[in-house]
């Protein structure tokens, strides 16, 4: 009998151990957001404070409900013997020093993006304020930033007429070896007995070809219009 109580109420810590768990995990989720959202605040919200101490109070309880089973395994043999239950409490302690640290570097995390983002907050505000109080020099600024832009942009012309260029100059290549090569073709033909009189020959078959072919399609059509 007292072997099916423990079992029963190892049952019954072991699902809130575990249904411990999944909140955590859940909430995990929503609190690294905070470490990513675009515009930190510089200081805490009432959210991320709120889904902190929830955080910390789902591992204390955590903690406590593996405190109940530890001392539930000492005190019943029929349990402690059981390597499974033993297995099992060890997994519950792993996950729930790993979920202390999860929060722990997420808080680290968060801390100096905000650090960062306050930073950067800073500067920007310390400039701005330098402009106000020294117009000349915040208008030096704009036509400095302004002179840059525009040596970027010749930069990149100079770079298109750059690559233009160096198209053209490769066509130019590319005829005058095509050119090359058709006085080297027309020489060597002109050195071999008889290739002038084949490639006549050629040029005047298919000029005869060409001659019949277009008599052969005029007399068609004087044949279709007739008979029409």
């Amino acid at each position: 009998m007292a072997s099916s109580t423990g079992n029963n109420g190892w049952a019954q810590l072991r699902q809130q151990a575990r249904t411990l768990e999944s909140q955590t995990e859940s909430l995990f989720h929503t609190y690294s957001q905070f470490s990513t959202a675009p515009n930190i605040p510089q200081k805490p919200t009432e959210e991320e404070r709120t889904t902190e101490a929830k955080l910390e109070d789902l591992l204390s309880k955590r903690e406590n409900v593996i405190t109940q089973l530890n001392r539930l395994l000492d005190s019943d043999a029929t349990l402690t013997s059981s390597a499974l239950k033993q297995n099992n409490l060890s997994l519950l302690r792993e996950k729930l020093a790993a979920h202390n640290k999860d929060l722990a570097r997420l808080k680290s995390n968060l801390s100096e993006a905000r650090n960062r983002a306050n930073l950067l907050s800073n500067v920007r505000d310390d400039i701005e304020s330098y402009r106000a109080s020294n117009p000349e020099q915040a208008e030096a600024d704009y036509m400095l930033e302004e002179r840059r832009r525009v040596d970027r942009s010749h930069d990149a012309a100079d770079s298109v007429l750059s690559q233009a260029y160096a198209v053209q100059e490769s066509f130019t290549l590319q005829r005058e070896t095509l050119a090359n090569i058709n006085r080297r073709i027309t020489l060597a033909a002109s050195h071999v007995p008889g290739i002038n009189s084949l490639i006549g020959r050629i040029s005047a078959r298919k000029q005869r070809d060409g001659v019949i072919m277009g008599s052969f399609v005029a007399f068609c059509f004087l044949m279709f219009y007739f008979f029409l």
